[in-house]
């Protein structure tokens, strides 16, 4: 009897391989460093920088470090030197880098040293930590820098590149239905520009002003309250008396949109010689805080918060305690406790300006303060600012009235 002989199953050719791919590319990020100044940071000493805002590329921060007497001794200051730090926490972040010196004489002859667009023999480079720098000792000849179009009006203009490298697994899909961006705001906002079946008007200033009591009530609890449950149930118009018309429109805009038009609110606060609570910003935050627009009042805080300086911080703590806006508060706090170890004149300036609002974040300031001692690791401050405030007197030799 012959033994049976068992054949492979025949293999199903119908059904289709999968595959996928793994690409390695770089995530890319720019930013601009202007060091205006030069000629008094020169002498700070050799191996001290001058650094950039952090930045975000690829996950992790980096900043630009400028040494204006160089970063080896050895170089006797013969150099400026330029390196690109990681600033976050990281552990082998594979990168490239490009640092341009910008020629500000409009011919566009820049110095660039860079990694893109160009073979590496040993790949990109590796920054195993954080503080880890890529960059030059002997970025430029110092003494050819300050004659040529590099320098002008004693600015430095430095643009800087990474490209952090990553891997990604790209696999095919077979069928893919793209969504677009919500377009709710646009909606509302065409309801609200073309008043159809607007049920409330608001006279502002003589202006009249038509809106939706349902959409105004779904965004406000103020007015939630004022159309359904308050005396005001019944009216079909209200007359606004404490708020621009400018104000209110722009206000309106963001109930209807949840956005804020950047030509109405600019970054800055305004123009020099125009107080800080004469912008519309401000006044958009008293309006937030009036009824009640929780993220309205963030948007005006963050605008605030970009134009802080010695001349305004005083005025823009006292707006944010009045108007409940705490985030702000905070920042003018740190502000003026950051500035108290600066230079003498900007410390009393500060301690000047605070003097005039109200005491009470006496005792907030110090905690600030002391806290930024702690983190200060380049020694203790003088006594001359910090002394004053802990034994009660300010920068002009005044009793100040202590918490109990």
């Amino acid at each position: 009897m012959m033994p049976e002989i068992i054949l492979p199953p025949e293999r199903d050719l119908s059904i289709s391989p999968t595959s996928s791919r793994s690409v390695t590319e770089t995530v890319n990020g720019s930013h601009k460093f202007v060091i205006q100044g030069y000629s008094l940071a020169k002498g700070m000493g050799i191996g001290k920088h001058i650094a950039s805002d952090t930045f975000t590329v690829g996950g992790y921060q980096w900043a630009v470090y400028f040494y204006p007497d160089g970063k080896n001794p050895e170089d006797n200051s013969t150099y400026v030197s330029v390196f690109i730090a990681l600033a976050s926490e990281g552990t082998d972040v594979r990168a490239l880098f490009e640092l341009t010196l910008v020629d500000q004489s409009g011919k566009g002859k820049h110095k660039v040293h860079s990694h893109f667009d160009r073979s590496l023999e040993s790949g990109p480079y590796t920054l195993k930590y954080r503080g880890s720098m890529w960059g030059y000792k002997r970025f430029f000849r110092r003494a050819a820098l300050e004659t040529s179009d590099y320098l002008k009006d004693d600015c430095l203009k430095i643009n800087c590149t990474v490209g952090v490298v990553v891997s990604v697994m790209d696999c095919p899909r077979l069928h893919s239905i793209q969504v677009p961006e919500s377009d709710m705001g646009l909606h509302f906002g065409m309801l609200l520009e073309k008043q159809e079946s607007s049920d409330i008007i608001f006279d502002v200033a003589g202006e009249k002003i038509h809106a939706h009591k349902l959409v105004l009530a779904a965004r406000s609890p103020i007015f939630r309250t004022m159309f359904f449950d308050g005396p005001d149930e019944a009216l079909s118009e209200i007359v606004i008396k404490d708020l621009e018309p400018k104000v209110f429109k722009a206000m309106l805009h963001f109930i209807y949109k949840d956005t804020l038009d950047e030509d109405d609110v600019p970054v800055g606060s305004g123009s020099p010689g125009v107080s800080v609570s004469d912008t519309l910003a401000a006044k958009l935050l008293a309006a937030a805080d009036k009824y009640g627009l929780g993220r309205l009042r963030l948007m005006c805080e963050s605008y605030l918060c970009k134009d802080i300086s010695v001349n305004s911080v005083a005025s823009t703590l006292a707006l944010a305690d009045r108007f409940h806006a705490m985030e702000l508060k905070a920042a003018c706090l740190r502000f003026a406790a950051e500035n108290l170890s600066g230079t003498a004149s900007r410390s009393k300036h500060v301690l000047k300006l605070l003097s005039f609002i109200d005491l009470t974040w006496e005792s907030e300031l110090l905690k600030i303060i002391a806290g930024c001692e702690e983190e200060c690791s380049s020694g203790g401050k003088s006594r001359s600012v910090w002394a004053q405030l802990s034994d009660g007197g300010d920068s002009n030799g005044r009793r100040v009235r202590q918490r109990t």
